[in-house]
């Protein structure tokens, strides 16, 4: 049977993406999921692994080639002989040396567990489906720091027919619940995820086949002896494959996190500055391996990524002693949280990289509370755009004081007019705007050694949700809005981000940031930039503070409603004097807004 290779979809925006490399050549044999590819998009280089295991009979995309979304860029022939032998392979590599060792090691994980995982991850569904060619049906990328979504409800089974664009399924990120249709239209072959389980972005979470060929059938269970394939390290005697994948061999025990419950701790590996494909991901985690000794192997894939067969060699050299990993205590197995395994990133190679990982000191009167998926991603996008950008903060202060007037003189018939309070908002962002046209380098995002300038000006502004998080809404074109169109968009996105209403495109695309924090009485601070922009400006609380002002050649001291306004900016592509100057105009164009300047 011949199986189509499509260009996959890595997030909403994306249509495209370009071939990197080819890792397999016309004729090679290959395992289902084994990287068959290297592609780049807007938004992420990644691996594209096989959907099927065969012999890959065509090769339709050349290297640099910008291939659509759903396009075919191979073929793959299985049968067979090609299909058994994908499925076994994963299991050879593995067992003989790790037979020896589980007795001595499952000691923290006994039997009970084996009650729970009798089966494969992802219960087969009774109908199977032959014929055609596949589509993968991918987790989207629901917004910029969007990492992964939760599968809510499966609309379609296994053997339903669907049309192009139908809802398959639902899910849920952070930010936003949505449905997910189906890229092509044929009959629903395979489904990788149960209802609750959490994907990665970009993950395979379905197949569609499609061609007038595909038949439905019913299928009886799964044989028995296809258990070991999912894990490869399981002991084929012991009932408890959970246990078996928890210590594989004695040096992997020592490090692995035991939570309540007796399962493992995965490691996070998007705590990691490099990439890893989700093949290698998979492998880690069967195998028992530690982001800190990811880390440390050495990839020979594009820009040193670490392949499948790099992480083999690593297990082959770790099994027969050429490597020794440091072993870790049992105490690292005392936070039952499991939070304290991606420090070791520090000092992969050091014996003492484990006092790093201690969470914090506390006692009986301290209260341990686990961050919330929401938090741990914006921590996570917070660490990462430092890493990023170089941040340097620019200051300005303007005289707000008509500006303050006008609002005091309109707010009663604007909120009588449009539903909603007048708030300074607006304003600001008026003068972001004007700041914008005057210096458009600072409306600038950079890829590689590329500088992206942003002809539309999309002004994404913090909001705190009812929970304490943060989300980012945009409003696209802020541009063309005047300042009642502007306080509309403010009201109306806030509103539905706070109820969860928001579509995906509603918290993509910005181009320049701005936060404000003059609500809570903060006077001055340095935010952090919301990457892929290079800019954030910041707001603070207008004061009416004494100032000098020049009266008819004479100095006098007046009061004044004042505001200190920030630039925070990448210093890789936006210098001081851009950065002053941009500020320059924010703060002449706040102190020119009044009665005759401004059209509400």
């Amino acid at each position: 049977m011949r199986i189509d290779v499509v260009m996959p979809k890595m997030g909403e925006s994306i249509q495209e993406g370009k071939i990197l490399k080819w890792v397999k050549n016309v004729g090679d044999k290959i395992e289902r999921d084994e990287v068959l590819l290297e592609i780049s998009t807007d938004k992420v280089d990644t691996e594209v692994p096989a959907p099927n295991g065969g012999i890959l009979v065509s090769i339709l995309a050349n290297v640099d080639d910008t291939v659509e979304v759903g396009k075919v860029i191979a073929v793959i022939e299985t049968d067979a002989s090609a299909a058994a032998s994908a499925s076994s392979t994963p299991a050879v590599s593995a067992p003989t040396p790790v037979v020896p060792t589980p007795a001595p090691v499952p000691v923290p994980v006994p039997e009970p567990i084996a009650t729970s995982v009798p089966t494969a991850p992802v219960a087969t569904p009774a109908p199977v489906v032959t014929g055609g060619a596949t589509t993968d049906v991918v987790m989207p990328k629901m917004g910029e720091s969007i990492q992964e979504g939760k599968v809510l409800k499966w609309l379609k089974a296994v053997g339903d027919k669907i049309e192009r664009d139908e809802v398959l399924l639902e899910i849920s990120t952070d930010k936003v619940d949505t449905e997910v249709p189906s890229p092509v239209g044929g009959t629903v072959a395979e489904i990788l995820a149960n209802v609750d389980d959490v994907v990665e972005v970009g993950k395979v979470i379905a197949r569609i086949a499609t061609g007038g060929t595909v038949t439905v059938s019913a299928a009886p269970a799964p044989a028995p002896s296809a258990a070991p394939a999912p894990t490869p390290v399981s002991a084929p005697t012991t009932p408890a494959p959970v246990a078996a994948i928890a210590a594989p061999t004695p040096v992997a025990a020592a490090s692995v996190t035991v939570v309540s419950g007796g399962t493992k701790e995965i490691p996070r590996m998007s705590a990691s500055r490099r990439f890893y494909s989700p093949l290698v991901r998979t492998i880690a985690e069967q195998e028992g391996i530690t982001l800190e000794e990811l880390e440390t192997v050495s990839g020979s894939g594009l820009e040193g990524r670490v392949t499948k067969n790099d992480v083999l060699g690593y297990l082959e050299r770790r099994r027969s002693g050429a490597i020794v990993v440091a072993a870790a205590t049992p105490t690292t197995a005392t936070p039952t949280t499991g939070i304290a395994s991606p420090a070791p990133i520090v000092a992969p190679s050091s014996s003492s990289a484990r006092a790093v990982t201690m969470p914090a000191v506390y006692g009986d009167d301290d209260e341990v509370i686990p961050m919330d998926r929401v938090r741990q991603l914006i921590a996570e996008h917070m660490v990462r755009s430092k890493q990023t950008s170089p941040h340097v903060t620019s200051v300005a202060e303007a005289d707000v004081t008509m500006i303050v007037k006008l609002r005091e003189k309109h707010k009663n018939t604007f909120e009588k007019r449009e539903g909603f309070k007048l708030t300074l908002t607006p304003f600001f962002m008026k003068a972001i705007v004007d700041g914008v046209k005057a210096n458009p380098m600072v409306n600038v995002s950079v890829d590689g050694k590329n500088i992206i300038r942003h002809k539309r000006i999309n002004l994404s502004f913090a909001t705190v949700l009812d929970d304490g998080n943060l989300i980012v809404p945009v409003i696209k074109n802020a541009d063309a809005l005047n300042i009642t169109g502007l306080g509309r968009s403010v009201f109306d996105l806030s509103s539905r981000a706070r109820a969860k209403k928001l579509a995906p495109e509603e918290i993509q695309g910005g181009t320049i940031a701005l936060t404000n924090m003059g609500a809570w009485g903060t006077l001055f601070g340095t935010p952090v930039i919301n990457q892929p922009q290079a800019a954030i400006v910041g707001i603070y609380a207008v004061q009416k503070r004494p100032v000098v002002r020049e009266v008819n050649g004479e100095d006098l001291i007046v009061i004044r409603s004042m505001v200190y306004v920030s630039l925070t900016y990448d210093h890789r592509v936006i210098d001081g004097a851009l950065a002053s100057n941009f500020l320059a105009t924010m703060v002449k164009s706040l102190e020119k807004m009044g009665e005759t300047t401004i059209d509400m």
